[in-house]
């Protein structure tokens, strides 16, 4: 899996996209990869917006909108999103 990413990165390196979209590759991955990767996101999402389908907390604590489903009833789906803010941007 960490092979996989390296190359995807490469790629983006050589050749931005405006967006990608990545279903769970990281799910194989150690937390402390997982953080290198949500911190790759980070920096490469300067050029290319990333859409992550993902289950990680370490994924998760990069991203700048988290949107989930939930079901409060048994058969009805609802949408949840969550806008996040750098506390630094907020207090200025």
């Amino acid at each position: 899996a960490l092979t996989a990413i390296a190359l995807l990165f490469a790629i983006l390196q050589v050749k931005p996209v405006p967006f990608c979209v990545l279903d769970e590759v990281e799910a194989a991955l150690d937390e402390a990869n997982v953080s290198r990767f949500a911190q790759y996101l980070r920096e490469f999402s300067e050029l290319t917006q990333f859409i992550v389908v993902t289950h990680r907390k370490g994924t998760m604590e990069e991203a700048d909108v988290l949107y989930g489903v939930t079901m409060e009833e048994g058969g009805v789906s609802k949408l949840v999103s969550v806008r996040l803010e750098d506390e630094e941007a907020v207090s200025a």
